[in-house]
């Protein structure tokens, strides 16, 4: 009897695809797979080496233990606390969120200035040496949160697992992205941090010098790529074009690229910014959290239905029809 209804159990199951395809058939990167309430915690060090002190948001759900860990960078004249959609949404989905605050690209470089001069003193603050700076500021928020998570006594330790750390940015942020992710600037691997398994860069851009090829063939981990039919900013001199330009620039291989129809620089921000010229789009911020989520899962947990998802018709579920998403 025992094994007739063993038998008919295993018929069942095999009727309906098996567990992992159950799995993936019910997959959905919007759902909080986190109950507890997320955390939000703002804390500085001091990298040593520079005599830097960089300040960092963390959010984390009380519970998660040996969480992946996501790093943000923020765009210029920003700060830790921007972009909060995001971190608080990846806190949810069982990550450790590290928002990251660059002293000289941040909210400083314009809080204390005149009104008229707050334009003139973020275009100073563009610079390569800033740049190199949070590239930086990248390796050394890792170091520290080795120390922190190897400390027995700090609330980090046993929450983080530092073999899983994915890369993100915004603007200049996302070239922050680019450059410890594998971009190559003037020599290959200059910046590149190995420890970083995964890169989102929210409105990338192309070398405005340089072979595009030159500069994006050797990236090696998977990267999303996400901008908008609008996104141009008032400083830097990106177009949309030069965001495009870099998703045909990289090899093949666990590559994505979405393009949000008339989406502007702000998308990726918590509310517009000055010289926003069209409203926002309520669906723009799913797409991005969805998406998003799922890359993290495919290449940071290593999650069957996530990668099924992503690199099947999944997307399509919660993009609009005049959305472009593509993979390589």
């Amino acid at each position: 009897m025992r094994s007739h209804i063993l038998l008919g159990v295993g018929l069942l199951i095999g009727l309906l695809g098996g567990p992992s395809s159950c799995r993936a058939q019910d997959y959905n990167p919007l759902t909080a797979i986190v109950s507890s309430p997320v955390q939000r915690t703002d804390t500085e060090f001091t990298d040593s080496e520079r005599n830097r002190v960089i300040p960092i948001r963390i959010y984390r759900c009380e519970g998660v233990k040996s969480a992946p860990v996501v790093l943000f960078s923020h765009g210029l004249g920003g700060s830790r606390s921007g972009s909060v959609f995001l971190g608080e949404h990846w806190a949810q989905r069982g990550y450790v969120a590290v928002f990251v605050q660059h002293p000289g690209s941040d909210e400083g470089v314009w809080k204390n200035q005149r009104l008229g001069q707050r334009m003139e003193a973020m275009r100073e603050a563009a610079s390569g040496t800033n740049l190199m700076l949070r590239v930086r500021d990248i390796s050394a928020v890792i170091d520290q949160l080795e120390k922190w998570a190897a400390d027995s006594q700090h609330p980090l330790h046993g929450v983080v697992d530092l073999k899983r750390i994915g890369m993100s940015g915004h603007s200049f942020g996302a070239q922050t992205t680019q450059m410890v992710s594998g971009q190559t600037i003037l020599r290959e691997g200059l910046g590149t941090d190995p420890r970083i398994r995964a890169a989102l860069p929210m409105s990338p851009n192309a070398p405005a010098v340089g072979d595009p090829v030159r500069a994006f063939s050797k990236v090696s981990i998977p990267w999303l790529l996400m901008t908008g039919t609008q996104d141009v900013a008032a400083i830097g001199g990106a177009t949309v074009e030069s965001r495009r330009a870099v998703f045909p620039a990289l090899p093949a291989g666990n590559k994505y690229e979405l393009v949000l129809d008339k989406a502007e620089h702000s998308v990726f921000t918590d509310r517009p910014l000055p010289g926003d010229k069209t409203g926002r789009n309520p669906n723009h911020h799913r797409v991005i959290l969805a998406l998003s989520t799922a890359f993290w899962d495919a290449y940071l947990k290593e999650d069957p239905a996530a990668r099924k998802w992503l690199n099947g018709e999944g997307p399509r579920g919660v993009l609009e029809s005049a959305d472009l998403w593509q993979k390589k």
